[in-house]
This record gives C-alpha cells, sequence and structure tokens, in this order.
C-alpha cells in the first residue's frame, strides 16, 4: 500500500483501503479528532486541517448555533462525527453538522445508525485547500439535505433536489440567513475579535427575526 501525498501539504490520499481498514482509522485516530478521513469505493483520503479552516470551522459553527438560539429552535450539534453507510462504501467527517429539522426525532438516540435515521440536517464544509475527494458527491449519496461551503471568500449554501446540490441564496434549515449576510460577518474576524463579532451577529438575527413577525 502506497501513500500519495496530493495537492498539499495537508493531506495524503491511500488507494486500495478495505471498508474495514477505514472502520478500524476511525477507531484509531478517535485520540486525534483534528484528522479528517473522507472515504469513497476504495479511496481514503486523510486531512490535517491547518489553523484557518479550524477558525471558520468554529465561527461558522458559532453562527448555527446563535441563529438557532435567537430563533428558538432545537438543534443537536455533532460536530465531526463520521457520517458512512458500508452499503454505500462511503463516508466523511463534515466540518460540523447539525440536526434542525429532525431534531426531535434523533435527541434520545445515543448513537445514531444512518441506515435507520436520516443524515444530519445540515452540514458545514470549510474548503479552503480543496479535498482531493469529491466530498459533495457523497453527501449527496448520504443525501444530507443541506451543505455550507466556505473557501475562505465565498459562502456556498447547497440544497440537495432530486440528487444533485443546487446553490441557494438562503438556508433551508434557517431560513433567515443569507449566504451574503454569513460571508458579511465572517469578514469581520479581521477588523474585531470573536465575542464582539457574535455579539454583533446575535443582535442582527434577533432585528431580522421581529421584521419577518412584522
Amino acid at each position: 500500500m502506497t501513500a500519495t501525498l496530493i495537492q498539499s501539504p495537508d493531506r495524503v490520499i491511500l488507494p486500495h483501503i478495505s471498508w474495514q481498514t477505514y472502520q478500524s482509522l476511525i477507531k484509531d485516530f478517535e485520540q486525534e479528532p483534528a484528522l479528517r478521513l473522507t472515504y469513497d469505493r476504495g479511496t481514503l483520503e486523510i486531512r490535517m486541517p491547518l489553523d484557518p479552516h479550524e477558525t471558520y470551522k468554529k465561527l461558522l459553527g458559532r453562527l448555527v448555533e446563535t441563529a438557532t438560539e435567537e430563533l428558538d429552535l432545537e438543534i443537536r450539534s455533532l460536530g465531526s462525527r463520521t457520517c458512512d453507510r458500508e452499503d454505500l462504501a462511503r463516508g466523511l467527517e463534515p466540518d460540523q453538522c447539525y440536526y434542525i429539522q429532525n431534531e426531535a426525532l434523533v435527541r434520545k438516540v445515543e448513537q445514531i445508525d444512518l441506515n435507520q435515521f436520516p443524515p444530519p440536517d445540515l452540514a458545514i464544509e470549510i474548503d479552503i485547500t480543496s479535498s482531493s475527494i469529491n466530498r459533495l458527491s457523497i453527501y449527496a449519496a448520504l443525501r444530507v439535505p443541506e451543505v455550507w461551503r466556505y473557501d475562505g471568500e465565498t459562502l456556498t449554501i447547497l440544497s440537495l433536489q432530486n440528487g444533485e446540490y443546487i446553490s441557494q441564496e438562503k438556508s433551508v434549515a434557517l431560513p433567515v440567513l443569507k449566504a451574503e449576510n454569513i460571508v458579511r460577518f465572517l469578514a469581520l474576524r479581521n477588523t474585531i475579535g470573536e465575542t464582539s463579532l457574535i455579539k454583533q451577529f446575535r443582535q442582527w438575527v434577533k432585528n431580522s427575526a421581529d421584521e419577518d413577525k412584522n
């Protein structure tokens, strides 16, 4: 088995990996939460995210969580939990993922089996250095309804329709949020601290929700 370094020093690609080996590596890497595994029908990518990736992952997650608080929506936050299905021979770890529309369905489920329950309603992908594997095709196979993809400058909100992702102006899970609004707040990171940013975002969501009611 030969490892091939592709595109950047933050990842390796391993060909001809069995499903059983992939599952074993998931368990072996449980103590290395920074590593991300992507598996697509025999090909395994191991990513080691850099600081910009982790910064935007956490910040976008905080925006989602703040919005659901202000909109009084229950969520189940699952971070980078592994989303995989052996029958598809595919799996990945989102940067962040949430049950929102289906939160009540999985609230009491300790370990969610995607063969029995729907996938997370929203997944966040930080794509500053592009994956060598088409992760969107894996999300589509897993039937994740909505994916936010951020490349460091542009946020694309993608909604799964007839097996394909279509770019949308605003979130399906959180309709008050438009891509342009989210990017505007992400850009503030260069001028103010995260706590101040979240406070401003919280007030904006509150005002937007009040306007929708009127």
